[in-house]
């Protein structure tokens, strides 16, 4: 198992930890199917109030999809399966509030996760970055979701820098993609605490606040994201030449702002 899940049934509130931190975190497909199992089964599970969502090891909350994965493909150009598109609560049609709690790197695939959550909490010692076009592929997905959260520039910026730049905690708060900033290692904790206060409250009530947040961008993100697979499939290097662009690049070097 690659997730693990802990429920505390006097707050209410269950932690779900992406337990993969050899790999940073990354999301292979058991751990993307476990991961629609875990939000589609909290659906069902009235002890369940809130949720917080968090990666082990310290090192990384979640570095997208996993690289050794192989994923087959459609041969018409017009469309792109992707194995991450169900990995978050609200595609899975969970209206339960989930806080993200991150420490250490949260990019690429993370921001599936981050963009589906109600919250994010971050240690000061976190960093967010998108390193989709250092690779030759389009940051669709992930770019849609972050301009759910962040200003535009910031989005454009982040995306478009690739593994050159990371956005630090800090500036990932001054911009609203984190909402509280912790001491390193104190983010699960901070988001626990929020999410007890939460699930304190009435359930109706609270799911109610939940889906009224998300009608008011709603629209705009459905439409954004309609067109999202075309831009994958057209705009994607093919894999051998984005192999050859990891193998030539690595981690590359970086700076944080």
């Amino acid at each position: 198992m690659a997730l693990r899940t802990e429920t505390d049934k006097e707050t209410g509130v269950a932690l779900v930890t992406l337990d993969r931190p050899a790999k940073h975190n990354a999301i292979d497909l058991a751990t993307a199917a476990e991961l629609t199992a875990v939000w589609r089964a909290f659906r069902f599970d009235d002890e369940v109030r809130a949720v917080v969502l968090t990666g082990a090891g310290g090192r990384a909350f979640c570095t997208g999809i996993d690289r050794d994965v192989e994923v087959p493909q459609p041969s018409s150009p017009y469309t792109i399966d992707d194995p991450l598109i169900a990995i978050g609560p609200k595609a899975n049609d969970l209206w339960k509030p989930v806080i993200a709690a991150v420490e250490g790197m949260a990019c690429g695939g993370a921001f599936y996760l981050l963009g589906e959550a109600e919250f994010v909490v971050a240690s000061e010692e976190a960093t967010f970055f998108d390193p989709h076009t250092t690779y030759g592929m389009v940051s669709a997905f992930e770019a849609i979701s972050m301009a759910q959260r962040m200003p535009f520039g910031e989005v454009a910026r982040m995306a478009l820098m690739g593994t050159a730049e990371r956005v630090s905690a800090r500036r990932a708060y001054e911009t609203g993609l984190v909402s509280e900033l912790t001491a390193p290692g104190g983010a699960v904790a901070a988001a626990l605490r929020a999410a007890a206060v939460i699930a304190s409250y009435p359930t109706g009530a609270v799911q109610g606040t939940v889906r009224a947040v998300w009608s008011a961008r709603e629209a705009a993100r459905s439409q954004a994201m309609a067109h999202a697979p075309h831009l994958v499939a057209l705009g994607n290097l093919p894999p051998e030449r984005q192999a050859d662009l990891f193998r030539g690049r690595g981690a590359g070097g970086f700076r944080t702002r």
